[in-house]
């Protein structure tokens, strides 16, 4: 793998938003008689629905890979990440110089292929696991539901031919839910650095207007983004906090924020 500095990080504060009922499935190995068809994922400690890192940041990759493939037919290249009978196909670079030139994998990294010579390039972004903000961990211990912070969803299946039903009972966080929000941009290269950001903040436009987690057809997983703050920091301010001059915050990713942020590292590169 090619030599990778680090120049700095981008820190996104804030928080997602439930504008409907959200369901990330967890496993259901312990299931007893009268229990959830589809359980969501819990905290095993605390118990309280959370949002994996690893869910986030694959519905991030999924939605920008597709809004960058008219324009980027490199990306209509897939690989199998699954298996013969379960194929999930999408579009990876086999190696890291490869990546480099990739808008999308050098976001969200890449894992050697089989060809000699192929090698992995780490993720340049960082999600965080999203859990629940105190004020709504207080506020969804309240509801009467006869579950633990969520809501029971009955749905009804109804076979086309014979009208028979398939009724299922799926569990969800309630509308009005906040996770906290954490989402972190390595600073590897400048050249990249204006873009990668423009292709972060049309992600999360991108899943503003999908669905987050399972059944997004169905009304389930309509999120929102509430930024707190965009704190951009040079390795020398990390080291010593007193340099002020590799330190900005902004307040969203617009156009003029991220011309903030490339300005800062751009004007101390000289």
């Amino acid at each position: 793998m090619e030599n990778r500095m680090l120049l700095g990080k981008t820190v996104i504060d804030g928080f997602v938003i439930c504008e409907t009922g959200l369901h990330i499935g967890a496993s259901k190995e312990n299931m007893e008689i009268g229990a959830i068809d589809a359980p969501v994922v819990r905290d095993p400690v605390t118990r309280e629905p959370y949002i994996p890192g690893s869910s986030f940041k694959g519905k991030l990759r999924t939605l920008l890979e597709k809004a960058l493939s008219p324009s980027e037919p490199k990306l209509l290249k897939k690989r199998n990440i699954g298996t013969d009978k379960n194929p999930v196909k999408i579009h990876v670079c086999d190696n890291s110089n490869e990546a480099t030139s990739c808008k999308l994998c050098r976001l969200f990294g890449s894992t050697a292929g089989r060809a000699e010579g192929s090698d992995n390039f780490p993720s340049r972004l960082i999600v965080r696991d999203l859990y629940l903000t105190p004020e709504s961990v207080e506020r969804l211990s309240d509801i009467d539901t006869g579950l633990q912070y969520t809501e029971w969803k009955f749905e009804n299946a109804i076979d086309r031919v014979t009208s028979a039903a398939n009724p299922r009972q799926i569990e969800r966080v309630p509308r009005g839910a906040e996770f906290k929000l954490e989402v972190i941009y390595n600073i590897e290269d400048l050249e990249h650095l204006e873009t990668d950001l423009k292709n972060l903040k049309l992600a999360f436009e991108l899943l503003e207007l999908d669905a987050l987690g399972g059944h997004g057809s169905r009304g389930y997983g309509k999120i929102s983004f509430k930024i707190e703050k965009i704190e951009a920091m040079s390795i020398d301010y990390i080291k010593d906090k007193s340099k002020i001059a590799g330190h900005v915050v902004c307040k969203s990713l617009d156009e003029t924020e991220i011309m903030r942020i490339n300005s800062l590292f751009n004007t101390s590169k000289m």
